[in-house]
C-alpha cells in the first residue's frame, strides 16, 4: 500500500482537471433540471439486455437474408462509454452488463428539444433508450434513438480507457471503478459466483444439508487465531466475531444431523497479505461416521467437479508461469517426511539447539520459545508448502498443532488430519474428528497451558474453555470427518489471480491516513506479527 506523500505536479494537474470536470457536470445537471429533467430517474422498464437485443436483430437479419423483413425495435439501458457529436447527429455507445451497442441520435428524428438535452449527456451517465435497430455502412449494429431518459447524471468521470485505473491499491480500494473500467474483472467475479454455486450444488447432490451458525460467539473456537471483539449492549456481554464455525457445526452432529455444511464468513484479527484477508469465506463440512480419508475423497471430487464445470479444464496457469495439474490421483505425503526432505533426514534426531541452528541455516526465522512442533511447522511453511504445486494431501500432522483431531491409531504424537496444498498454499484442512469428551477437555487444557507459558494469552476471556461445547459432546458426538475449504484461495488457484485481494470484492485496506511508510504498493505482505487468516 502506498505511503502518504506530497502530490506530484502531474497528480496536482489531474486533480484540478477532475474538479473542473465535476463543476461542468453540475452545471449541466442544473440546466437539465431547469428544463424539467430530474437527472436521477426512477424505474426504466428495459425490455431486454443489450446482448439480447443484438441477438434478436441478428436472428431477424439472418431470416431475412441479410436485412430484417420488418423494423426491429429495442428498449435498453446502460452507461455511456463513448460520445461523438457531429453537427445535427450524435453517436454514442452505451454498455450494460451484457455488452455494448452504438446509439445514433438525429435532431430531425428526436426533435430540437430532446437533441439539445442529449448534448448535456456526459460519459458515465446512465441512459434508457428506445428506438429501431439498423446496421450502419461500417457494419455496426446501432439503435436509431426515438426517445431517451436520463437515469443518472454522473458527477465524476470514469477512469480514462488507456491510462486510467492501473494503481493496484486504488483498484482494490475503489472496486466499483475497477469493475466499471475493466470487463475482465467483472468476469472474474462472475467466475467466483459460479464457483460458489457449483460448490453448493455439489454438496447438495451428496446429501449434505446447508446450515447457518452464529457469527458472533461468546467464546471463539475452532482455530488458533486472534478474534475481533464487540460488545452486545442488551446482553451486557462481550462477543467475538467467529474465527471458525467448527464447534457449532459439531453441536449439530450431537443433535443428530449427519451431513452438514456451511459456506461461512470468518474473521481473524491478524495479517494482510497476498494470501490473507481478515475477513474470508470458507466452506466447512462434517459427515457423521466418516473420517479424514472420507474428507480427502470429498474435497478432491469437489475441486475436480468445480474446475470442470467452471474453468473447463484441469490444467491451471499461475501468475508465476507455473501450471497446476489437477488430474487425479492426488499425492498423499506424510508431514514428517516432507519436513525431513527439506531440513535433513536427521532432523528428528537433532536436539533443540541443533534444530534451531539447522533451521536458521536454511533461512527459516527462529523465534524464541518455539516448541519442536512449532519449529518444524516453520520449516514446513517456509521450505515445503511453497513448492507443493500440484495437489498434495499432507497427512499425519503433529498432535500439538491440531487439538480437535483424533490421534493416528497407535501414535499419540500425530493426529489423523490432512492439509490440502495446491499452488504452494493450503486450500483445505480436514480431520478425523475427536469425539472423546474427556480427551478433548485434556487437549484444550494443554493448549491453554501452552498459551500461558508462551505469553499470558490465557488471561484473555476469549481463551476460556468452551464448556457448552464440552457439555454437548459429553451427550455423544458420533465419529465424523470434517473439512474446511478456503473459497477465496480456491478461486485464486482456479482463476490464476495474483492475490487474494483480486478475488474479494472489497478487501480490507489500511486507512489512507495511516498507510505505513514501508508498506509496498503492490499488495504484498503487511506483517502483523502472527499467523494470518486463510
Amino acid at each position: 500500500m502506498t505511503q502518504e506523500r506530497e502530490p506530484t505536479a502531474q497528480g496536482a494537474l489531474e486533480h484540478r482537471e477532475l474538479v473542473e470536470q465535476r463543476e461542468v457536470r453540475i452545471q449541466r445537471l442544473e440546466r437539465l433540471r431547469a428544463a424539467g429533467v430530474d437527472g436521477y430517474g426512477g424505474r426504466f422498464a428495459a425490455g431486454e439486455s443489450i446482448a439480447a437485443a443484438r441477438d434478436r436483430y441478428a436472428a431477424a437479419a439472418a431470416a431475412g437474408g441479410g436485412e430484417p423483413a420488418a423494423e426491429i425495435g429495442a428498449r435498453v439501458a446502460g452507461r455511456v462509454r463513448a460520445y461523438r457529436a457531429m453537427g445535427k447527429a450524435i453517436f454514442a455507445d452505451i454498455e450494460d452488463e451484457s455488452g455494448r451497442i452504438q446509439l445514433f441520435v438525429q435532431r430531425d428524428v428526436v426533435g430540437d428539444e430532446l437533441f439539445a438535452l442529449f448534448r448535456l449527456v456526459d460519459l458515465a451517465d446512465w441512459l434508457g433508450v428506445e428506438g429501431v435497430l439498423f446496421t450502419t455502412r461500417t457494419g455496426e449494429v446501432t439503435i436509431r434513438v426515438a426517445r431517451f431518459e436520463l437515469l443518472c447524471k454522473a458527477l465524476r468521470p470514469m477512469p480514462e480507457k488507456w491510462h486510467g485505473l492501473r494503481d493496484i491499491e486504488k483498484r482494490h480500494r475503489q472496486r466499483y471503478l475497477d469493475l466499471a473500467a475493466h470487463p475482465p474483472v467483472r468476469e472474474l467475479f462472475r467466475t467466483r459466483s459460479r464457483i460458489v454455486r457449483e460448490m453448493r450444488r455439489f454438496m447438495d447432490s451428496r446429501g449434505f444439508m446447508e446450515v447457518e451458525t452464529p457469527m458472533m460467539q461468546p467464546i471463539p473456537g475452532g482455530a488458533a487465531a486472534r478474534p475481533f471483539v464487540t460488545h452486545h449492549e442488551a446482553l451486557g456481554a462481550d462477543l467475538y466475531l467467529r474465527i471458525a464455525p467448527e464447534l457449532y457445526l459439531k453441536r449439530l452432529l450431537v443433535g443428530g444431523f449427519q451431513r452438514i455444511y456451511e459456506i461461512n464468513r470468518n474473521f481473524r484479527n491478524e495479517g494482510l497479505s497476498r494470501r490473507h484477508n481478515p475477513e474470508f469465506t470458507m466452506l466447512e463440512a462434517y459427515e457423521a461416521f466418516g473420517d479424514c480419508r472420507t474428507m480427502m475423497d470429498l474435497v478432491e471430487a469437489l475441486v475436480l467437479e468445480v474446475a470442470d464445470a467452471v474453468i473447463g479444464g484441469r490444467t491451471l496457469a499461475q501468475p508465476d508461469g507455473r501450471e497446476v495439474h489437477l488430474e487425479p490421483p492426488w499425492r498423499r505425503a506424510r508431514y514428517d517426511e516432507l519436513v525431513a526432505e527439506a531440513a535433513g533426514r536427521d532432523w528428528r534426531a537433532l536436539d533443540a539447539p541443533a534444530r534451531e541452528r539447522r533451521a536458521a541455516e536454511l533461512g527459516v526465522a527462529v523465534e524464541a520459545g518455539l516448541t519442536e512442533a512449532e519449529l518444524a511447522n516453520q520449516v514446513f511453511e517456509k521450505l515445503v508448502e511453497p513448492n507443493l504445486i500440484d495437489p498434495t494431501f499432507v497427512i499425519e500432522l503433529p498432535a500439538e498443532l491440531v487439538p480437535l483431531a483424533r490421534y493416528v491409531p497407535g501414535d499419540p504424537r500425530h493426529v489423523d488430519v490432512f492439509e490440502l496444498v495446491i499452488g504452494g498454499q493450503e486450500i483445505a484442512p480436514g480431520y478425523s474428528e475427536l469425539n472423546d469428551p474427556l480427551l478433548q477437555r485434556q487437549r484444550f487444557e494443554e493448549q491453554a497451558l501452552a498459551r500461558r507459558a508462551a505469553g499470558g494469552e490465557d488471561a484473555d476471556p476469549a481463551h476460556r474453555l468452551d464448556e457448552d461445547f464440552l457439555t454437548a459432546i459429553e451427550h455423544g458426538m458420533p465419529p465424523a470427518g470434517g473439512m474446511g475449504l478456503g473459497v477465496d484461495r480456491l478461486t485464486v488457484i482456479l482463476t490464476g489471480a495474483e492475490s487474494i485481494r483480486d478475488v474479494i470484492l472489497f478487501p480490507q485496506m489500511r486507512p489512507l491516513a495511516a498507510a505505513a511508510p514501508s508498506a509496498p504498493a503492490d499488495g504484498s505482505d503487511v506483517p502483523a506479527g502472527a499467523a494470518a487468516a486463510p
